[in-house]
Parts: structure tokens; C-alpha cells; sequence
């Protein structure tokens, strides 16, 4: 953002009698601490409990025990059988047995309340905001998988829980920190495409087998639950996340306001008939196959957000950003154009090595030695650990995990109002227009803490 639209944002801002601030990352009104800039006293060995150990939490303690400043020290699943893998994970790393809890629906919180630093939650998405929230007020920072919130209540819960305890509170947005996406957010902040109009992203992903499993994919078959009754973006983040940090939202713009709308259902049902599944035929509450959600920003821009898991489409993000200068969009093939033209395939290359982000430089071949979605969880979680062992601010804050998680219930609200304008909420309280917007950082190549691989 120009130095001429900040200061004229903090004029207005200050003129308009906005939420009482001291500074980037100061205190707020009363007690409560601006999260944006944060910057939690430093740690040394982070000691990390972990509760949800399905698909993606075995994941999370293969990568975690590879970083040499993570100790885990608990692990928590309802089914003891997934526990015991997770050992196993650890034993193969040469890492110490963790603590076992499993077996009741709130074992979790025996869990939360061991001297820990850090909770890793890779739950259904029920659990997200009521674990994050009794982490902090434990004195954990909390770290969630996406959506962190599936309420507008939540998303607040979590900003001022996380305002008033000076915990963290991060959601574990993994696809910031894909190849590409760092790339072009480098680009972003480098000026390549000007001034920033327009961007889209999305989820598309058919996932009509695995929501229709019922032998324990998606345990207790929760996701096709959360699909079977509302009709909007239920899975936002991982589209917006990466454009949102590019706009600068909540650290010099906002979500303002959007409007929703889903087709008909009628994949599901046709996949459901062909496989002979005819239960998840023509269910009367089915969400509608594509929904897409325009959101319009403080400064201008506009966002495009869709969400389809039952189309037989090829996979795609969109991640598309477009600006007065040039575009860029990764899906189906990374193309970037400059002044009108696409960039051949050298001029990519040559892109490619004057942009790459400096963490795809220092962690890239790390990260896909590790694995996780080609190593992007990887970056994300020794990211994470490194802001905390060097009390630096992290990549993302609670006030991005609630903006992004609520364009999930606020497109559901705006689709079943045929489409009307919905207001997004403020979560910084004015603060927006003061916070510094995210730069681009990277890690110490010379002190990477990582155990061989």
C-alpha cells in the first residue's frame, strides 16, 4: 500500500474516534492486547500436546518430530489405535513415547491442562474454536487446523480469548506457504503487478467417496454431516488465505461486505446413483454443488471464493491475482502475464529465480524431503516453531483465522437470503488501519533445526 493511502487510512482513522490503540501491537481498550505484531516472550524447547491423530494429525507428528526444537509431549485421539500409531511415529523419529489420552469425549482437556507451550489441534471442525480457546485460557498458545471457526460467535470467541490471555491463536493455513503462493506474494510486495484489483481462489476438489465413507475416513462421517444442511463456502480458507495476506487484509484493508451464491445440487446425487449409494441420492438439504462468494474490500478490490468437493472437476485453488501491471494464476498451469502478454516458458524461469520467496529458497528442498501437501506443512510448521522459539510475530494471527474462517457462515447466510449483501464483521476493531501488513520473512539458513532426513 502506498505511504499516501496509510496515512490518509490512519487520518480518517484517528478522525473517526476508532477503537483505542497504542501502537502496532500495543494494548487495545482496557487489557486487551492488539494480536497483529505480537510477539510472545521467546521459548526454547516448545513442548507441544497434539489432539486429533486421523489423516492429517499423523501427519502433523511426523513433521513435528522432525524439528529438533519440538518436544511432544502428549498425544490425544477418542480411538486408543490411533494413539498407538502415533507412538509408532515417534519411536521410528527416535523421539521419547508421549503421553496417551483417548477414549472419552473430553480427555482432550486433561491434555490442554499438562505444562505444555503449544496445542496442535487436528480436529473435526466442531472442536476447533472450544479446544484453541481452552488452550489460551490455560496459557497455551493454540494452532488449529481450517476453518478455526465455524460460528460468527466462534471467530470472536477466539479474538478475544486471544486478546485477553496474550496467547496466540493460529490456524494452520497450510497453503500460504506453497511454492507458488510465496512467489507471487514476494511479487505482490516487490510492485510486479501494480496495484492490486481483483483476485480469486477456491477449493475444488471432488470428494464424493471420502464424504460418503462410512468406515471411518472422516470419523463419525462429520464432514458429510457439516455438508448435509448448509449451502454456501463451507471450506474457505485454503483458496483465500494466500490473496488475503496479498491484500493485506486486516493490516491496511478488510473483508467488507459479500454475497453468496450456490448452484443445485446434483453431483452428489448422480455419483451416489452411479455407485449404487442411493441413500446420498436427492437429499433434500444437500448443499448445491458450486458456491461462489464475491467479497468486496476496504480499499476497492474485489475477492472471488468458490467451493465444489462434488463435481468430477481437476483440482484447483484458482490463485489468481490481478493488478494495473499484470496477473498471475497457478491453476490448471502456473501462468504469470506482464503488460498483456503471458510470460513464456524461460521468462517463467527467470521469474521464478529473481522472485522465489526467500523461505522457498532456505526450507524448499527440506520441505519436500519431509512431505505435506509437496512440503508446504512443512514450512508452515517449522515457521510456526521458529516465530515461537525466537518470539517473533507469526505469519498469521487470530484476527486472520476468524476473518478468513467467516466467509464460511456468513456465505451460508447470504445464500439462503438469495444472494443479499452480508456485512464482515470488523475483528481488529478499527485496528486494521494501523497494522503493519505482512512482509517477507524467512528463517536463519544457518540454524535450521532439523533432525536428518
Amino acid at each position: 500500500m502506498s505511504m499516501k493511502r496509510r496515512d490518509f487510512l490512519l487520518t480518517t482513522t484517528l478522525a473517526a474516534g476508532a477503537a483505542p490503540w497504542v501502537g502496532q501491537a500495543g494494548l487495545l481498550s482496557g487489557s486487551r492486547q492488539n494480536m497483529c505484531g505480537y510477539a510472545a516472550p521467546k521459548l526454547g524447547k516448545i513442548r507441544v500436546g497434539i489432539i486429533g491423530l486421523g489423516n492429517r494429525g499423523k501427519g502433523a507428528v511426523k513433521r513435528l518430530g522432525m524439528i529438533r526444537d519440538v518436544e511432544i509431549v502428549a498425544l490425544c485421539d477418542l480411538r486408543e489405535e490411533m494413539v498407538e500409531k502415533s507412538q509408532t511415529i515417534l519411536a521410528k523419529a527416535g523421539r521419547r513415547k508421549a503421553k496417551s489420552f483417548f477414549g472419552t469425549q473430553d480427555a482432550w482437556m486433561k491434555l490442554v491442562e499438562m505444562d505444555l507451550d503449544l496445542i496442535y489441534i487436528v480436529t473435526p471442525w466442531r472442536w476447533h474454536t472450544p479446544m484453541a480457546v481452552y488452550a489460551m485460557k490455560n496459557g497455551k498458545h493454540a494452532a488449529t487446523e481450517v476453518p478455526a471457526a465455524v460460528t460468527i460467535d466462534e471467530a470472536w470467541e477466539l479474538v478475544e480469548t486471544s486478546e485477553k490471555t496474550g496467547k496466540h491463536c493460529m490456524m494452520l493455513e497450510n497453503c500460504c506457504y506453497d511454492f507458488f503462493e510465496l512467489q507471487t506474494f514476494n511479487m505482490v510486495r516487490q510492485g510486479v503487478f501494480g496495484e492490486l484489483t481483483h483476485a480469486e481462489g477456491a477449493y475444488i476438489h471432488a470428494l464424493c467417496g471420502l464424504i460418503a465413507n462410512e468406515n471411518g475416513y472422516y470419523q463419525d462421517q462429520w464432514r458429510f454431516k457439516q455438508n448435509n444442511g448448509k449451502s454456501g463456502n463451507l471450506y474457505p480458507t485454503h483458496g483465500l488465505g494466500p490473496v488475503a495476506q496479498c491484500m493485506d487484509i486486516n493490516r491496511g484493508n478488510r473483508f467488507k461486505h459479500l454475497v453468496s451464491m450456490s448452484s443445485q445440487e446434483a453431483a452428489f446425487t448422480e455419483w451416489a446413483k452411479e455407485k449404487g449409494r442411493d441413500k446420498y441420492a436427492d437429499l433434500e438439504n444437500y448443499r448445491g454443488d458450486m458456491n461462489t462468494t464475491m467479497i468486496k474490500c476496504a480499499r476497492g478490490e474485489t475477492i472471488m471464493v468458490q467451493h465444489d468437493v462434488s463435481t468430477p472437476r481437476p483440482y484447483s485453488r484458482i490463485h489468481l491475482i490481478q493488478g494495473t501491471k499484470g496477473m498471475a494464476r497457478k491453476w490448471p498451469k502456473q501462468r504469470i502475464a506482464l503488460d498483456h502478454k503471458w510470460q513464456s516458458d524461460e521468462q517463467m524461469k527467470e521469474l521464478k529465480a529473481k522472485y522465489e520467496h526467500p523461505l522457498s529458497r532456505t526450507m524448499g528442498d527440506i520441505a519436500r524431503k519431509v512431505g505435506g501437501h509437496g512440503g508446504m506443512d512443512f514450512i508452515m510448521d517449522y515457521r510456526l516453531i521458529y516465530c515461537l522459539k525466537n518470539g517473533l510475530p507469526l505469519d498469521q494471527d487470530v484476527y486472520d483465522a476468524a476473518a478468513w474462517s467467516s466467509i464460511f457462515p456468513l456465505s451460508v447466510k447470504s445464500t439462503a437470503k438469495d444472494s443479499q449483501s452480508v456485512e464482515v464483521p470488523d475483528f481488529t476493531r478499527g485496528a486494521w488501519r494501523v497494522n503493519m501488513p505482512w512482509g517477507v520473512v524467512d528463517v536463519d539458513p544457518s540454524k535450521l533445526r532439523v533432525v536428518e532426513i
